[in-house]
């Protein structure tokens, strides 16, 4: 019974901060009491190579880096379960959506973020140029999930991941050389980092819901799904703890270098966001395709900035790098307040936003049920 209840308050999500910032401060105490800032940490997909190869070696920063891929995962995979595949298919047919999302990922958001670099720290500097690099590339992940949270277009938010994922492999070296100068890295870390962190959750998403589907029914799918849908919230919480551990210790010593860079990707966060997000209101997309889009549109790929920065540029480029998506989950998750918030007034009740705000009552109403048994 304590566990459902539980489940009821992570599923409220007026209660969601509440959990953010706790997750946050059990992080940051983490990081402070260990000092985990001063390893040397391991690459993600190199530890699960590691694994593979059974020559895996416990140590925090070993542990510490497969957090990251668990905590991503178990973020991602209870998304992934609600795609059919008749939705991927009507996605790729939103040639709108395609475009308004290319053309802010790759002729608007990287620019702007040099702009913003320029505004706000010394042109040259390690954080200026981790900065630049943190704007360069698209997110491939968690921009789902935050879709997700707000209602959003999933299929929608998979089928602009996977176009992002493509032209990334194909844009980035462009773009560091344009930005950034020589600059030289493995061009296959955004293919393993695709694979990785979109492909393996969407695979089993999909092999979940469709041996789910077969056994239960969609009906009694649906109360499987209630249970996914809370490991996506554990999955989020988890993710911010071992991210704030990655650098408690700095967090507590140098807040002044958090704040060095907060200003710059907030403002960069919220621009993004709300533009887009307006742009697909005056275009007359529905709610979710216009949340689905705002987000593919701000979030940022911190897994490749961060490789990047370790293999091509020193360890301060590479810190400012790991601070990014400590400000921008907690920025994004406003974001999907925001976006919840203004739904009604900008949107009004069409179809498709009902049609989502029934599965999140769905949702809700079945764990009551649970708890009144």
């Amino acid at each position: 019974m304590n566990i459902l209840r539980l489940l009821e308050k992570l599923h409220n999500f007026k209660l969601l901060p509440i959990f953010v910032i706790v997750s946050m401060a059990i992080g940051i105490g983490i990081g402070n009491v260990y000092g985990i800032s001063n390893f040397d940490l391991t690459p993600p997909i190199d530890a699960l190579s590691a694994i593979v190869q059974g020559t895996y070696e416990f140590s925090l920063p070993n542990t510490l880096a497969l957090g990251v891929v668990v905590g991503l995962f178990l973020m991602m995979y209870p998304a992934m379960t609600n795609i059919r595949f008749g939705d991927l298919g009507k996605a790729v047919k939103s040639p709108k959506q395609l475009l308004v999302v290319l053309f802010f990922n790759f002729a608007v958001a990287p620019f702007f973020m040099l702009v913003l670099a320029n505004l706000f720290l010394t042109p040259g500097s390690d954080f200026h140029t981790g900065l630049i690099l943190y704007g360069l590339a698209p997110c491939i992940a968690m921009v789902i999930v935050f879709t997700f949270l707000s209602f959003g277009n999933s299929a929608l938010a998979i089928i602009l991941v996977a176009l992002n994922s493509i032209l990334q492999m194909l844009l980035i070296p462009v773009y560091a050389h344009w930005l950034l100068g020589d600059v030289n890295f493995d061009v296959w870390l955004v293919g393993e980092s695709v694979l990785l962190y979109l492909g393996l959750p969407l695979v089993a998403g999909l092999a979940t819901r469709y041996f789910g589907v077969k056994r239960y029914g969609e009906e009694g799918f649906k109360k499987v799904k209630t249970l996914l849908d809370t490991l996506s919230i554990v999955g989020l919480l988890f993710t911010l703890i071992v991210m704030f551990a990655l650098k408690g210790d700095l967090i507590v010593e140098r807040p002044g270098l958090i704040l060095e860079l907060a200003v710059p990707m907030t403002l960069f966060f919220w621009v993004m966001f709300v533009v887009v997000y307006l742009v697909g209101w005056k275009l007359g997309f529905n709610y979710e395709d216009a949340v689905a889009v705002g987000f593919n549109a701000t979030g940022r790929d911190f897994e490749i900035a961060i490789a990047i920065a370790i293999t091509a540029f020193n360890p301060t480029v590479a810190l400012a790098t790991v601070v990014g998506p400590l400000i921008e989950v907690p920025v994004m998750l406003v974001l999907v307040w925001f976006a919840r918030s203004t739904r009604l007034k900008l949107f009004g009740t069409t179809p498709a936003s009902a049609e989502a705000a029934q599965a999140c009552e769905t949702r809700e109403s079945l764990i009551e049920s649970a708890l009144e048994k």
